[in-house]
């Protein structure tokens, strides 16, 4: 049996960093894609099985965290980003917006509230404006009433919430429901609607609508490509040939570098798999369709790094000019998000220099 140590793992990112790495990557990583949360965050009572994700980072995750370790696993990049809760009934909403907006300088880092339907279109724009958070994300789980694999955008997505969103050219972060992900018709229409309806709400589908498989994004975005407040964030897609797609059929401005940390940061990497996807896993935490490696045949990286090998690929492939994978690492988050702010707040707050709460 092949047992590998943490330092054999350690020892794996560095050679992977320099060797494919270090000279792909700008200055600069915007990641418009990261769960923040301390225990203040939670209902009283709260508590996650023992392989839950979170107990990697410890429980908590903040800005200092994540600069605490991109500094070793990134070194000489500079790290912006856009953060919100953990999207599950766990989270107490409001005290989540009251950590975003307090984590949050609105120039480095930048938070988001938690929504739910019930959440009145008053109490949406308290949690932004209070806080001076640039936008909301829904969450399909937060939908009661019918079975989760039924949920439609729109039950995420009350029209009066879309109404503030509209008002305040707000940011969306959308996860898309339903089992055909973006391929599924009712989303692709629901989607497109969406946009149309609210067109000065900023709407971010993430995972590029959780296509993590070649065949659920080939013909698919069409139709929020020509809706120009539409855009893909790439969380958690390690795929070349789903990176590289989006990349040649989607407005290169509006797709956005996500990573979906803390979770990126565990050992793994997600593969397709006869058009399904699993997370083969080198760590015991239960992470989706995860498969773990209990015998520790493979040895693993991050599902950060494995993220950014495939983008490397697939800008490679699909012909990035440098100052495109500036933008689509940096420049066109920090562009979006700082609209938002200037529109609503007309500056960042304070000196732009982030400490957790304690």
């Amino acid at each position: 049996m092949n047992r590998k140590t943490d330092n054999d793992s350690q020892d794996l990112d560095r050679q992977i960093f320099e060797r494919e790495l270090r000279e792909f990557l700008p200055a600069r990583i915007f990641d418009a894609h990261v769960h923040f949360f301390d225990k203040s965050c939670f209902v009283a009572g709260t508590s996650f099985p023992a392989n839950h994700p979170y107990h990697k980072v410890g429980g908590t995750f903040g800005p200092s965290d994540y600069l605490a370790w991109a500094a070793d696993a990134l070194p000489g990049v500079a790290i912006s980003a856009n953060g919100f809760g953990h999207p599950g009934f766990e989270s107490d909403r409001d005290a989540t917006a009251l950590y975003a907006g307090s984590v949050s300088d609105n120039q480095q880092f930048y938070g988001m509230a938690l929504i739910a339907p019930e959440d009145s279109a008053a109490c949406v724009r308290r949690r932004v404006e209070q806080n001076q958070l640039v936008g909301f994300k829904p969450y399909p789980d937060f939908v009661t009433g019918k079975p989760v694999a039924e949920v439609t955008v729109n039950d995420m997505l009350p029209a009066a919430q879309m109404e503030v969103a509209d008002e305040l050219g707000l940011a969306i972060m959308l996860h898309i429901p339903r089992p055909g992900r973006l391929a599924d018709p009712l989303n692709q229409t629901q989607m497109v609607e969406l946009c149309q309806r609210y067109p000065n709400a900023r709407i971010i589908f993430a995972h590029i609508g959780r296509a993590y498989f070649l065949s659920n994004v080939v013909g698919f975005l069409d139709g929020i490509t020509a809706c120009p407040n539409a855009y893909i964030d790439t969380a958690m897609i390690n795929h070349e040939g789903v990176l590289e797609y989006a990349f040649r059929n989607f407005p290169r401005d509006r797709i956005l570098f996500g990573a979906d940390s803390p979770f990126a940061l565990i050992r793994g990497k997600s593969v397709e798999i006869n058009n399904q996807y699993a997370y083969l896993v080198g760590e015991d935490y239960a992470l989706g369709t995860g498969i773990y490696d209990a015998e520790n045949a493979v040895s693993f990286t991050t599902f950060f790094y494995e993220q950014l090998r495939g983008i490397r690929l697939a800008t490679e492939r699909a012909g990035l000019k440098p100052c495109e994978i500036e933008d689509f690492f940096f420049n066109n988050a920090d562009r979006l998000f700082r609209s938002v702010v200037e529109d609503n707040y007309g500056e960042p707050k304070g000196n732009g220099v982030v400490r957790d709460r304690q």
